[in-house]
């Protein structure tokens, strides 16, 4: 008899799911926050501290996640989680969310970045034609059978493992180490209790955002009882230190005050590390890494609306699947939106005004964790967080300061937001159900 663990549609190993992971993980926040940082908070200390808080939170929400996907084994991340602890429509509301936003834009963001990119590489090249060439030249891989997109997905998530460890090797031979110190001085507990830290810490997050990609495809992953924590804790912890490595090398290799208030800190610190030709060498390696993002959210963003059409009767043409296993419909819708979102360049706007009930989101799966505990104490956990009730409580006291922040600083993008999910809301009024989720 087969069994949940051993289910043929189960393809994704542990190995490609901590890859979805570190690939949706790494983008490019982590190559152009830097300069920002360095203005308000001229430490090194301070800095890797204020990285290392954030990939401290990341992890709080990484294992609160994990226990919900080995309690709730079930694709669609928070449509499903939502849906199953508080109500179907709100869950319909974080899938709707997510499908338009919540992975379309960041694509479409990261497929921009590569095409901006690759014209250092080569000025000659268009960047439009560039970011729809890496789209176009990513989604066919993906829908062919799971277990190859799983193995292009590694090799690519590998590959930009590689190169990050490359750029922090070439900052540990830097001919010329800037006069910074990784140990506290003084006056550095002044910057640490202040302001600028704390706003600094909204945009370490979002660079951290991703931890949670795994959860998405759940209902495919092999033993997800094993896998799904694993794959988001390794994946986490292996981020945080790549991150604290890459700014270590930027601040020893490049003076602070040619960083200051810049966005492309990788180029300007390319050749501090790789000498004249550093900037070329730093945009192509940086083109290479986001291939894996492109791909990764090309992977995991269709299973959400197939989730969502295997319950609702209006979007069941989007649950459609190959022989394969492979979600073709609805990874073919994601590709027409994401074209559609960098032939309009509407993406960034989208994205911004999504941040908001995006982080609502989090916030409430976090939550579901505590809430799931007192309504469904005799539910079967395979895997209970770590560390609770301290570890959700962190991740959701940063996550409400982040939210008030984000709200008070964008109000009216978060106000649009929020209209986004009350359009979900509707639509699922709409919808005809046809059955309810699964736990």
């Amino acid at each position: 008899m087969t069994t949940p663990n051993d289910s043929p549609t189960r393809r994704i190993s542990g190995l490609a799911a901590t890859s979805i992971v570190v690939a949706n993980m790494i983008g490019t926040g982590i190559f152009t926050s830097l300069g920002f940082q360095v203005t308000d908070l001229p430490s090194a200390f301070v800095i890797c501290l204020l990285w290392a808080v954030g990939g401290l939170c990341a992890m709080c929400g990484a294992l609160c996640y994990a226990e919900l996907a080995t309690a709730l084994p079930r694709s669609g991340g928070e449509y499903h989680f939502l849906g199953t602890i508080y109500h179907p429509s709100l869950g319909f509301m974080a899938g709707w969310v997510s499908a338009t936003a919540g992975f379309a834009a960041p694509v479409a963001l990261a497929a921009m970045a590569f095409g901006n990119y690759l014209a250092g590489v080569w000025p000659g090249v268009p960047p439009l034609p560039a970011s729809l060439a890496v789209l176009w030249l990513a989604t066919p891989l993906l829908l062919g059978d799971t277990t190859l997109g799983g193995r292009f997905q590694t090799s690519m998530t590998v590959l930009k493992v590689l190169l990050i460890l490359g750029v922090i090797g070439a900052g540990c031979c830097a001919g010329h180490w800037q006069p910074v110190s990784f140990l506290p001085q003084s006056g550095d507990g002044r910057l640490i209790v202040g302001a600028p830290f704390a706003v600094s810490l909204v945009y370490v997050m979002f660079a951290y955002s991703g931890w949670n990609a795994s959860t998405y495809i759940a209902g495919e992953v092999r033993n997800p009882a094993r896998v799904l924590p694993l794959s988001v804790g390794i994946g986490t912890l292996l981020v945080m230190g790549l991150y604290l490595a890459v700014n270590a090398a930027f601040l020893r290799s490049t003076p602070m005050a040619d960083m200051a208030g810049k966005v492309e800190i990788a180029l300007i610190a390319g050749p501090h590390l790789f000498g004249t030709a550093g900037t070329r060498i730093m945009a192509a390696l940086i083109c290479l890494g986001l291939i894996s993002t492109v791909s990764a959210m090309m992977w995991i963003g269709p299973r959400v609306m197939v989730v969502m059409g295997e319950d609702l009767r209006g979007l069941r043409w989007f649950a459609g699947r190959n022989h394969r296993g492979t979600p073709v419909r609805a990874t073919l819708a994601q590709f027409a939106l994401v074209n559609v979102f960098l032939l309009t360049a509407s993406f960034d706007q989208v994205l911004t005004c999504a941040t908001f009930v995006l982080q609502l989101c989090s916030f409430l799966t976090v939550l579901g964790v505590c809430v799931l505990r007192h309504t469904r104490p005799d539910l079967p956990r395979p895997y209970r967080t770590w560390g609770y009730p301290v570890t959700p409580w962190l991740f959701l006291i940063v996550t409400a300061w982040m939210l008030w922040h984000i709200f008070r600083s964008k109000p009216a993008e978060s106000l649009v937001g929020l209209g986004i999910a009350a359009l979900g809301l509707l639509l699922y009024l709409l919808s005809a159900k046809t059955r309810p989720s699964s736990p």
